[in-house]
């Protein structure tokens, strides 16, 4: 009991302490909640109609339509260029897809399972399909068989870790087609349906027919701008300031920033320059007389000996002459171009052989090799290979196709040299065995190309490149310049030491690369991260160290009257220079009212545009002059015009041979028309407006 009062005395005390508690908790579970939010919206590449991208998911797509297209070209290796071409349509993909779902969910549009599985492998298959080369029989033409074999070789169970890897990557590749398909016929019905609401009416119709119902022959004589000098046109503050505020709506943009900087080449030096030239001063004479040439080739070259044959197609254009018209033991060089020296020894020459060979093979894995005795055997005796291959053959996606693995070339990169020695020295129809640690094949050359002449080369190529001395070196002067630069003494100090400052304008957030320099993104990021006037520390880039400053940066809105100065400048000098050509050509007219008598003083001769009516997207050969066409639609036939400012020079025309179509007026066949004719660009339309309206929030730069 007393320890009851006790606590009961407490009370007020255990409800702070107990409260306290309690918060700690809540605001504990809270901060934990809070942290899994802040790190989600860290991981937020973009927001889209409402709807968070995770990097993730981002970077899973990157990664699919890479492996796609190395499928599609063959390529094992993608440069920084045709990446962040891959990462671009992946984000325009994504915006497509985000905002067409959307408004698809809306309307209540959807693409059934059975309707997406007859356009991909049914009766109507879709041309996204039919168009892969995966899916190309021998004729290089669609083939369903082999879509079927590619779709039985997603079922298989692999037999080691490399063929799941391969069905993986396979499955992936079949996703993306299938995921594109689907989206491409929803946005077919979008289209579609879109397109049905937005038509041409009776009027339109009537309107398009009268525009070219009536056409003139129109002759004319042009007065060109530039025979005005700019010099000559005074344009103040003023009236730029005037045109800018009628204009503004037209300089909308997003925001950007200005650089200067400067790069560093990771370039030899004298020494490098050195190293290298004695280096082939001392083995110059061992190459000519060693017999283990590989050895010293492989030893010193950037270019690997491994004995391979030349044809006239294959050897380095260097050495072409010298290759064919030597004999077996001459040497070239050695020669020094491009920072690059070479040499060459003929090794053998006179040599007959092919330039590629067709193979198929039968893969037994170890648990099977005992049967590859009687397998040959068998063949010797006449069996059919194909049908021994599909049988026995462990690879699966070669061993549907009767062992074919196709054409190969001498030294073919992911196939193994024995395969390719054995390969080139066997006659057509021969059976060979290659064996290593996965298990056995049977091989047969199907056909070779027919032989021609090759040597056999050693070719010795050392190019100088910088030392890592010489890399620090450079690094170290890039770090002294940023070292405490000022942004008001950078151009000063860059001249100091010679070196060129670069500009680099208008940079977007979106801007993937600056000029020329490679794996230049960082800039950028570091860019918008900054104030003007800062500098950077070193960056690395490829091939090159610069250190950039932040000559400007603009938030998005309107571009300032400064940034488009010339350009209104250039607009108001044009308008003036029409004005003082029509007061001049006016003055003239007076006088000479006819156009021919007119020609001499426009310095000019006449020229003639044939059958132009208000419907006409080109005036002759002048090209895109929709003022002077609009006039010549309200002049009488046969009356000279007054001048008419036309966007490349002031005009004079004349009208003659006035013809009137005698076509009926068909309002179905015009609407027809005209529709077809918005069909082009209407889908194009359609996504770019819900683009501009749609909530996007693009986070790129902050992993990008």
């Amino acid at each position: 009991m007393a320890t009851l009062e006790k606590i009961r005395s407490k009370g007020v005390l255990l409800v702070v302490v107990v409260g306290l508690a309690l918060l700690s908790f809540i605001v504990g579970d809270f901060l934990k909640e809070g942290s899994t939010y802040f790190n989600k919206s860290k991981e937020t590449v973009a927001k889209i109609a409402g709807d968070d991208i995770n990097i993730k998911e981002y970077a899973a797509a990157i990664d699919q339509l890479t492996e796609v297209y190395k499928i599609e070209t063959g390529k094992t290796e993608l440069g920084e260029d045709m990446m962040t071409q891959l990462r671009q349509s992946v984000w325009e993909t994504m915006v497509n897809e985000k905002i067409l779902d959307v408004q698809t969910k809306k309307l209540g549009l959807a693409v059934s399972k059975d309707e997406l599985t007859d356009r991909l492998i049914g009766n109507n298959i879709h041309p996204l399909i039919t168009q892969r080369r995966a899916f190309a029989g021998e004729n290089g033409q669609f083939s369903r068989e082999a879509l079927m074999q590619f779709q039985s070789t997603l079922e298989q169970t692999p037999a080691n870790q490399d063929q799941k890897q391969q069905i993986e990557k396979l499955k992936s590749y079949w996703k993306f087609w299938e995921k594109t398909v689907k989206t491409q016929l929803l946005q077919e019905k979008y289209n579609a349906l879109i397109s049905k609401s937005v038509t041409a009416n009776t009027l339109d119709a009537k309107a398009n027919f009268q525009d070219r119902k009536v056409s003139v022959d129109v002759a004319y004589l042009v007065q060109p701008y530039f025979l005005i000098s700019d010099s000559l046109v005074k344009v103040s503050d003023g009236e730029i300031s005037d045109r800018y505020k009628k204009q503004k709506e037209q300089y909308k943009s997003e925001a950007n920033c200005s650089l200067s900087y400067v790069a560093f080449d990771k370039k030899p030096l004298k020494e490098d320059y050195k190293e290298v030239e004695t280096l082939i001063t001392k083995i110059t004479p061992e190459f000519k007389t060693t017999n283990d040439v590989m050895g010293l080739v492989n030893s010193n070259s950037d270019v690997m000996y491994d004995g391979r044959n030349y044809s006239e197609k294959t050897v380095p254009v260097l050495l072409k002459d010298f290759a064919f018209k030597g004999n077996a033991g001459d040497v070239f060089g050695p020669t020094f171009i491009n920072d690059t020296y070479t040499m060459a020894r003929i090794m053998q020459s006179g040599i007959m052989q092919s330039d590629s060979v067709k193979l198929r093979h039968i893969f037994l894995a170890t648990k099977d090799e005992a049967k590859a005795d009687s397998l040959i055997a068998a063949i010797k005796s006449g069996a059919d290979f194909g049908s021994l291959a599909k049988q026995y053959s462990a690879v699966k996606q070669t061993a549907a196709n009767g062992g074919e693995i196709g054409w190969l070339q001498e030294g073919a990169q992911g196939v193994e040299k024995e395969i390719t020695t054995q390969a080139f020295s066997k006659s057509k129809n021969e059976v060979f065995t290659v064996k290593n640690a996965q298990g056995t094949q049977i091989m047969q050359v199907m056909d070779k190309t027919a032989p021609r002449h090759k040597v056999k080369l050693a070719i010795l190529v050392r190019k100088v490149e910088p030392s890592n001395k010489s890399i620090s070196k450079i690094y170290n002067d890039a770090k002294q310049f940023a070292v405490d630069l000022k942004a008001d003494n950078f151009e000063k100090k860059a001249k100091e030491n010679n070196y060129i400052v670069h500009p680099a304008a208008d940079v977007m957030q979106t801007t993937d690369k600056i000029a020329d320099i490679a794996q230049s993104r960082q800039i950028v990021r570091w860019a918008f991260k900054s104030s003007k006037g800062d500098v950077s520390d070193v960056f690395e880039c490829g091939g090159k160290f610069v250190v950039v400053m932040t000559s400007e940066v603009n938030k998005k809105g309107y571009r300032a009257v400064d940034k488009v100065k010339d350009q209104l400048k250039a607009e108001i000098i044009k308008d003036k220079k029409a004005e003082m050509m029509i007061k001049n050509i006016n003055a003239q007219l007076a006088k000479t009212p006819a156009l021919e008598g007119l020609a001499s003083f426009v310095k000019d001769s006449v020229k003639t545009a044939v059958g132009v009516n208000f419907g006409s997207y080109q005036f002759g050969t002048a090209g895109f002059e929709p003022s002077v066409i609009g006039k010549i639609a309200a002049l009488a036939v046969g009356k000279v015009s007054a001048p008419i400012k036309g966007n490349s020079g002031v005009y004079v025309v004349r009208t003659a041979n006035k013809k009137e179509n005698p076509q009926p007026f068909d309002a179905k066949m015009e609407v027809m028309q005209l529709n077809g004719r918005m069909s082009y660009s209407l889908p194009y339309m359609i996504i770019q407006d819900l683009k501009d309206k749609a909530d996007i929030t693009d986070n790129r730069l902050n992993f990008y």
